[in-house]
């Protein structure tokens, strides 16, 4: 398990990847980053927004679940269509889903605590807005990874999509850090401000998206020779432009269950299970455990520390422990879920805020090293062509993961914690078991082909 990647030493010392500028980079890092950053702020609101509506935990979490489904069939759509369409054209329909989403969620959230509706319509009405980011907000992630992975060399795989992956876990500390501020006093919108502020904040990423990043829409169909790409001021292309489209011909249609992907969806669907359940857990057992039910908004403070202490140990294995070790894709994998299970297993015992920061943080930075490791295995396992593919499959798992496993987790807690902790540890075994024998050795996933 403690197999580290040779292949990735010069991309510790590149922590910019050299392939991507790093004007370019940033812009990829914010797009991800202001996403992560809004749904972590909504998820450290919602149990109290929850709790004062008088609304029982596990419909908080079903309300996310019609969402996470259309982002289960969304996404691959999404990522074919940027194979044609360009990376940056849906990055911006991603970005467009996460505004309009936002902005309708805290617009119902608001007329529900404000007593304008019952709290039944109140959450359809949060679940229809929802839907908006499953089906549109879902064509972002898969662009970006796309566009990472098709323009880094496979021995620096891992450590630029770690890099790209590190901006979710920047976001949520960001997202947790300023979602107490952002409830605002004034003209009544409380609980729903970071709503409403995040949406904002999405409308600047878009301009700067559409202002900073160079179109990339294929001008015809690749066949088997390098195709320009529009720059969108007629400059010549740079070779990174052409690194994608050497081979764009269109290749055969990707499934999930294509032999060389199905060990790291495997991991991938039943760890993204284990992590789904942490945090759809996490909120309402800070507000149980600290006494907080009776005095809601109370809990988007102490709910968002613990978050917080969440995100920081996720860029920590992200930013730190992934370049620092040079650890592949299976290493980061097999680490990473035995963390998570040590981490799962403090939280379940812990009685006061510290010990459930603590907890989370562990678990935290197990899932940042879990996330990347199979994010960059499912990438490498296929050729340069299926990248687009194979970043949809990659972001239908993590959906995948929010359709029902936070609400079974909470639904199990409601009824007994040790069955909530208990089920995401065995998930964590199970992955670990089947990585330990399934899972491709680093040397040889990282290895250039010719």
């Amino acid at each position: 398990m403690a197999e580290t990647d040779p292949h990735l030493n010069a991309a510790a010392k590149a922590p910019t990847t050299g392939a991507i500028p790093p004007s370019r980079m940033a812009l990829l890092f914010m797009v991800m980053l202001v996403t992560a950053a809004g749904n972590t702020a909504m998820q450290s609101v919602m149990p109290s927004i929850g709790t004062a509506l008088q609304v029982d935990d596990v419909w908080i979490s079903l309300a996310y679940s019609w969402s996470a489904l259309l982002w289960v069939v969304c996404a691959p759509l999404w990522a074919r269509r940027s194979d044609k369409r360009g990376r940056k054209a849906m990055m911006a329909v991603g970005l467009g889903g996460f505004i309009t989403s936002f902005i309708l969620c805290g617009a119902a959230l608001w007329a529900g605590l404000a007593g304008w509706m019952s709290a039944l319509w109140t959450l359809i009405a949060f679940a229809a807005a929802r839907s908006l980011y499953g089906g549109f907000g879902s064509a972002a992630p898969p662009a970006v990874q796309a566009y990472v992975a098709s323009r880094t060399p496979r021995a620096e795989r891992t450590q630029a999509l770690s890099l790209i992956a590190s901006s979710f876990g920047l976001g949520t500390v960001i997202g947790p850090a300023l979602a107490p501020l952002m409830v605002l006093p004034f003209l009544g919108i409380g609980l729903t401000g970071p709503f409403l502020c995040f949406a904002a904040i999405g409308v600047i990423a878009l301009v700067l998206l559409r202002l900073r990043l160079p179109d990339d829409e294929p001008q015809f169909a690749a066949r088997g020779q390098a195709v320009a790409y529009s720059s969108g001021s007629g400059a010549p292309l740079d070779p990174q432009e052409t690194s994608e489209s050497e081979e764009m011909a269109e290749p055969p249609r990707l499934s999930w269950r294509d032999q060389r992907l199905r060990p790291w969806v495997f991991a991938g669907f039943f760890g993204g299970h284990a992590q789904a359940m942490v945090l759809g857990i996490s909120g309402f057992l800070v507000l149980d455990r600290l006494g907080l039910r009776d005095t809601p908004a109370e809990g988007a403070g102490p709910v968002g520390l613990v978050l917080m202490s969440g995100a920081i140990a996720t860029l920590l294995a992200q930013w730190g422990l992934i370049p620092r070790f040079d650890l592949g894709p299976r290493a980061a994998t097999l680490w990473g879920i035995t963390t998570a299970a040590l981490g799962t297993v403090v939280l379940a015992v812990a009685g006061d805020l510290h010990l459930i920061a603590l907890g989370y943080a562990i678990a935290s930075l197990g899932f940042g090293l879990f996330r990347p490791g199979t994010t960059a295995g499912t990438s490498l396992a296929v050729t340069r062509a299926e990248q687009g593919q194979a970043s949809g499959i990659v972001a239908s798992l993590a959906g995948a993961s929010y359709i029902y496993a936070p609400a079974l987790g909470v639904w199990l807690y409601g009824h007994s914690d040790w069955l909530g902790f208990g089920l995401i540890v065995a998930l964590c075994a199970i992955v670990l078991v089947h990585g330990w024998f399934k899972l491709q050795a680093d040397r040889e996933l990282t290895k250039e082909r010719s």
